[in-house]
């Protein structure tokens, strides 16, 4: 009979070195902060390493995930490492996709699904931790889900832990939200990563982004082994250099979108690996950026662009910006690469223009329209956000327009 909570997979991860540190950490902190970098197994190890924890007392684990794609993989590789599927020991909860049962003891969830269940139970009463992955992206949910969580701990429900867990955390805002928190690091097992770069010539005035990729991934394929993940800021862009590449690249070449928009099964379809015989080209959004190691992926080709809602408290109107990806989020590309051997990253800007780029990705809530935020803090009982503490307040000018517009619409 197989121990409880026994992995399948005896693989030595950096992250198991500070595993025991951080179980104990957590038995006299409700409350840390994990630093980790691509590779180190924290979205998959941590969980799993404090389902024996005796503060649990019976509760289950809540960890959630910027994307649906990433909560499903994540839930199903631990369910892997326990021997079992999906919906029994670890489970999931996304948008129109559950797994869960009455024996699930981790749930792996998106950052909404945390919003609707604090909301419904503020004091989490199922729950013994919440694990946030992935926080660097700094998404409006997540940054919500810990303001809201936070107060549930300081009024309701002192034995709750809280982890705060990325790979590239900034980590001088939320340390001064949390307070004196623990902050735990770990080494991370990304194999050594070349990079190249490929800007476009300085004879092209206007370059066009989908034949300078199309012209590096050709370039790739002949030159390296393994399969190629490519980034690029939109779907549209995925369709045009797919049609691009569809007449350019061998029979054993499959080309794999990946974006948010779709299915489940052909999400599922682009991250498994190649067949025998065969590469994948996969042509990924900001999607592929964490926590995802798609078997095979030796070459990252980044475009460098990613696309971002922003919204214009003057006109009252949010609007797609392509813009330069910061320097955090083009590491965390390259990362791609060298996550089970050595790999290569060729990057479509200069190496001057990398010195110019910004450390980070700004967060979504200095950028986002916040009458869904104003909705629900208005749920919560808080009518001004500064009824909660916040990593990044709320910006004035957007609140005030998220306030005005729902009292239109009342």
């Amino acid at each position: 009979m197989r121990e409880p909570f026994a992995l399948t997979d005896k693989t030595v991860l950096p992250i198991d070195h500070i595993l025991a540190e951080l179980k104990q950490t957590l038995v006299h902190a409700n409350t840390a902060l994990l630093q980790a970098p691509p590779g180190a197994g924290k979205t998959t190890r941590v969980p799993l390493a404090l389902l024996d924890a005796p503060w649990l007392q019976g509760r289950k684990i809540l960890m959630l995930e910027p994307r649906r794609l990433v909560a499903r993989s994540a839930a199903r590789f631990m369910a892997t490492q326990l021997a079992e599927n999906a919906g029994q020991t670890v489970g999931y909860r996304t948008r129109l996709d559950t797994r869960v049962s009455s024996a699930t003891r981790i749930e792996v969830v998106t950052e909404g699904i945390l919003t609707r269940l604090i909301q419904s139970d503020p004091m989490l009463e199922d729950y013994g931790a919440v694990l946030f992955d992935e926080f660097h992206e700094r998404s409006l949910q997540a940054d919500l889900g810990l303001a809201l969580v936070r107060e549930t701990q300081e009024a309701l429900r002192d034995d709750l832990r809280v982890l705060v867990m990325s790979a590239t955390l900034d980590t001088a805002p939320i340390a001064r939200m949390l307070g004196d928190v623990p902050v735990l690091s770990s080494e991370g097992r990304a194999f050594p990563v070349d990079v190249f770069y490929r800007p476009a010539p300085a004879t092209q005035r206007h370059p066009r982004l989908v034949d300078q990729v199309v012209a590096v991934i050709i370039e790739a394929l002949a030159q390296q082994p393994g399969s190629v993940l490519v980034f690029l800021p939109g779907a549209g862009e995925i369709h045009r250099v797919a049609q691009a590449l569809a007449g350019q690249v061998t029979s054993n070449v499959v080309i794999a979108p990946l974006f948010g928009n779709l299915k489940a099964a052909e999400q599922d379809q682009a991250i498994a690996p190649a067949a025998s015989g065969t590469r994948k080209v996969v042509l990924a959004t900001a999607i592929a950026e964490t926590s995802l190691t798609i078997e095979g992926v030796r070459v990252v080709v980044d475009s460098g662009q990613q696309r971002r809602a922003v919204f214009d408290p003057n006109s009252g109107m949010t609007r797609l910006v392509t813009g330069r990806v910061s320097k955090a989020s083009a590491e965390q590309r390259k990362g791609r690469a060298g996550r089970v051997e050595p790999g290569v990253c060729y990057r479509l800007w200069s190496e001057s223009e990398q010195f110019g780029l910004a450390e980070f990705t700004p967060p979504e809530i200095r950028e986002a329209d916040l009458a869904p935020l104003v909705l629900e803090l208005a749920n919560w009982g808080a009518r001004t956000p500064d009824k909660l503490v916040w990593i990044d307040p709320p910006p004035p000018a957007h609140w005030q327009q998220g306030v005005e517009l729902l009292q239109w619409l009342d």
